[in-house]
């Protein structure tokens, strides 16, 4: 399989916050008020939350030409409102009350049957779907690619601040988001069947309502024939979410032709990959995804991006994603962007100023 093959979307979650920069109630307001172009725009379990979903994307460029137009529609809508759309994995703001769920049967059915998780989980990710041609195909993937996934956490991590304060994690929404009972890294299949099992049992103990309530940091999706990466913060720009996508797209392409994993995790080893690279993102020490080990997480993603380097290059996209990890690692992430903000008066207020879209 070549990556040409594979094609991709990314869909992107943000937070609608006032001009003080707390959680707006907006956000339904901003959702159908904006123009809708290439794209879809979707409402989101919280009225403080928006969503975007570009279409079908084959190249880096229609990628990042359908984000950039979907944050500026929306961000535009937001404008109209008073409003103002942020793009932070969770909350930098200190809030009074937790956010309003949306008026939708299914989201206040999930409020009412899950508490305060449905509410007190109030993030944003970023998803990166890559079009597989079964679902068996799916599971052999997720099976394989499992032990990369803490390296690719470290990038896009964006949450540092939150509820006023610096967590001490690089992305605190990953810690907030593993609460719900179906989240976090995907066991080690062995089969369609093997993951079939599993949603069932969740379904008939009702830790999930839905097969839509899947929350693996990869799973399977329900209603696209594509594999879903789901483990990231929403990136703070536009070209950070295409160097993310892109780099999922070279692993996928690479894995699937490679045969067995790089190295075999159990899911208790693999949550505490995933903990060290939410902890310490870009700036600190990340699990190698062959040998386990601690090593400098720019040195880490710098052996994903040879590892998948072949993929990459046969899509004209390897000295995209150099460039682009080369920057990340010479600036910092968004995590690394917001505590140095945030260290400059310790006001929440100015991160809010700096990652507003």
């Amino acid at each position: 399989m070549t990556g040409d093959e594979l094609t991709f979307g990314i869909e992107e979650e943000f937070f609608v916050v006032d001009r003080e920069g707390h959680l707006s109630l907006s956000g339904n307001v901003v959702v159908d008020s904006a123009e809708e172009g290439q794209g879809e725009l979707q409402h989101e379990l919280t009225l403080s939350q928006v969503e975007s979903a570009t279409g079908i994307c084959r190249t880096r460029d229609e990628g990042l030409h359908q984000l950039k137009a979907l944050r500026t529609e929306l961000a535009e809508a937001a404008a109209q409102r008073g409003s103002r759309l942020l793009a932070c994995g969770s909350p930098p703001m200190a809030e009074a009350e937790l956010p309003s769920i949306t008026p939708h049967p299914r989201y206040e059915q999930m409020a009412r049957h899950f508490g305060a998780t449905a509410r007190a989980t109030s993030t944003c990710g970023c998803h990166v779907h890559i079009a597989i041609p079964d679902r068996e195909t799916g599971v052999r993937l997720i099976r394989r690619i499992r032990p990369w996934l803490p390296a690719l956490l470290t990038l896009t991590a964006n949450s540092a601040i939150s509820d006023g304060i610096d967590t001490g994690y690089s992305s605190w929404r990953y810690q907030q988001w593993s609460r719900w009972p179906s989240a976090g890294p995907p066991p080690e299949f062995t089969s369609l069947d093997h993951y079939e099992s599993i949603v069932d049992a969740w379904l008939r103990a009702g830790a999930i309502l839905d097969r839509a309530m899947v929350y693996w940091d990869v799973r399977l999706s329900e209603g696209q024939p594509t594999v879903e990466f789901r483990f990231s913060d929403v990136a703070s720009t536009p070209d950070e979410a295409v160097l993310l996508g892109i780099l999922i797209r070279g692993l996928v392409t690479t894995v699937l032709d490679e045969g067995e994993p790089a190295s075999r995790l159990s899911n208790e080893v693999l949550r505490a990959h995933l903990w060290r690279a939410s902890r310490e993102g870009l700036s600190g020490q990340c699990p190698h995804p062959v040998t386990g080990d601690l090593a400098p997480a720019p040195k880490v993603v710098d052996d994903v991006v040879a590892f998948a380097a072949s993929a990459l290059e046969s899509t004209g996209d390897l000295d995209f994603v150099r460039d682009g990890c080369a920057r990340l690692f010479e600036s910092g992430n968004g995590a690394d962007r917001q505590r140095r903000r945030f260290e400059e008066r310790k006001r929440p207020e100015d991160v809010v100023d700096l990652f507003v879209v």
